[in-house]
């Protein structure tokens, strides 16, 4: 992580003319590669950034580095987390095919991240900003470059938001250089190809479902055990869907933009599993979902099959693309841990803010309720109140966390499942039905005024 972290403050200040403290970043950064294979190449890339010279190859090179370095990092975070769940991990990496049909669209955007690397993110302003603007809507119609575009598009709204850089009082340099980075490797050849994929056959049975919301997209993923038909091992899966989202649906309102796109997501809500027929799958045990390929199963317990599904079931290979501690959501069952909540000055918390940990196995584990949707009834007090924790094994700067996704709690002497999910395929919840009403009146006005503006 000094690493990184060294390559990072290089980009700070931008490659066009470094000064004495970014070439010893720079070499410092190299030295970590040493041994490797990339090595020498790496030690050349950085020599020449360091002197003002780097072109198009030498920052791939670097771009490759900084993510190699972080694979290799959460390679051993993901050990660990192996040994802890007791599970085994497949080790198979999907291959990727080459297509050339948007070669020059993919040099345009690594020509723009270059330049970004020479201005540094202090160096930002809105006519280098605005160089996104062009690749990103020429890379949209092609659903083949939609990974690439919608973090080109993202990253790039970002940093105009942040503009001009000289005033920034605080630069994401992690950040950034994160989305920097992956968006250059993004750009090589065979990166955005399809990687290798199976059909499944069989009975999906779901978990629970980490929904990731941003300002103007929403993404729910859902974790599931898959039983093939054939009798072969059990393992580990997703399934995800995303939608493009206005700024104003929030808070249980984004499952009306996401519902209509994933049967799944009913399931989830009324606790049921999915029979499968032929649905494709991905080595890094992603399901290509499609509505007509599932039918409804029988009612499945999420607690049932974590405890006895779960422990059985195989993890999916990561992606080479995809090993960076940032992506790194084990899902793991806990009970029979000890709850402490303590208030602020802790694990990043402000005053006054409380945090949450459990104790598992007679150690401390920080739990992230700051993940937890608004979208649903679970809270940080039922959290705070469970007694059992299906969640995601994250990492966070050398930090391991948890992320609840549904708890076992007790009301009125019985027991009670609380999922984050609850309200995905509709509720009769009060404060769902109240959420949901609010969203639908934002969405018909969206669409009103949408439609008035088509018939101008």
């Amino acid at each position: 992580m000094a690493a990184v972290n060294a390559f990072d403050r290089a980009l700070v200040s931008g490659l066009l003319r470094p000064q004495p403290a970014q070439a010893a970043d720079l070499s410092e950064f190299a030295r970590a590669v040493a041994g490797t294979p990339l090595a020498s190449r790496v030690a050349e890339a950085a020599e020449k950034a360091a002197a003002g010279a780097a072109v198009e190859d030498h920052f791939v090179l670097l771009a490759a580095a900084r993510t190699a370095l972080l694979g290799s990092i959460h390679d051993a975070v993901v050990g660990r987390l192996d040994e802890f769940t007791g599970r085994t991990r497949g080790t198979d990496t999907p291959p990727t095919t080459a297509d050339d049909r948007s070669a020059n669209l993919l040099a345009a955007a690594r020509a723009w991240l270059c330049d970004l690397a020479r201005a540094g993110w202090q160096g930002i302003d809105h006519d280098v900003v605005s160089g996104a603007a062009q690749i990103v809507s020429a890379m949209l119609p092609d659903p083949a470059l939609r990974r690439l575009s919608t973090l080109l598009d993202g990253f790039s709204n970002e940093l105009a938001a942040s503009c001009p850089g000289a005033a920034l009082e605080r630069v994401p340099a992690r950040r950034w250089g994160d989305l920097w980075a992956r968006a250059v490797i993004l750009t090589l050849p065979g990166a955005l190809g399809a990687g290798a994929h199976t059909t499944a056959t069989g009975r999906l049975l779901p978990l629970a479902v980490d929904l990731q919301e941003h300002a103007t997209a929403a993404q729910a993923q859902v974790h599931a055990v898959f039983e093939p038909a054939d009798g072969s091992a059990p393992r580990l899966v997703r399934a995800s869907v995303s939608v493009p989202k206005p700024d104003t649906a929030v808070g249980a309102g984004v499952w009306q933009l996401l519902r209509p796109h994933m049967s799944l997501l009913s399931a989830v809500a009324e606790g049921r599993s999915m029979h499968l027929l032929g649905m494709p799958l991905t080595d890094g045990g992603d399901l290509l979902w499609s509505d007509e390929l599932a039918r409804p199963g029988e009612p499945a317990d999420a607690f049932a099959t974590a405890r006895v599904a779960l422990p059985a079931a195989t993890d999916a290979a990561t992606a080479p693309l995809d090993r960076h501690p940032a992506r790194i959501a084990v899902p793991v069952f806990l009970e029979g841990y000890a709850v402490e909540v303590a208030e602020g000055h802790t694990d990043g918390a402000a005053p006054g803010e409380e945090t949450l940990r459990f104790t598992v196995t007679g150690r401390p584990l920080l739990v992230d309720t700051d993940r937890i949707p608004t979208a649903g009834p679970l809270t940080p007090k039922t959290v705070a109140a469970s007694g059992a924790c299906i969640g995601l094994l994250r990492w966070d700067a050398g930090t391991y966390c948890l992320q609840p996704l549904a708890v076992e709690t007790t009301v009125r002497k019985k027991p009670v499942a609380v999922h984050a999910a609850a309200w995905a395929g509709g509720t009769t919840d009060k404060a769902g039905v109240k959420a949901e009403k609010a969203a639908t009146d934002a969405v018909a006005v969206l669409r009103e005024r949408a439609g008035r503006l088509l018939r101008k």
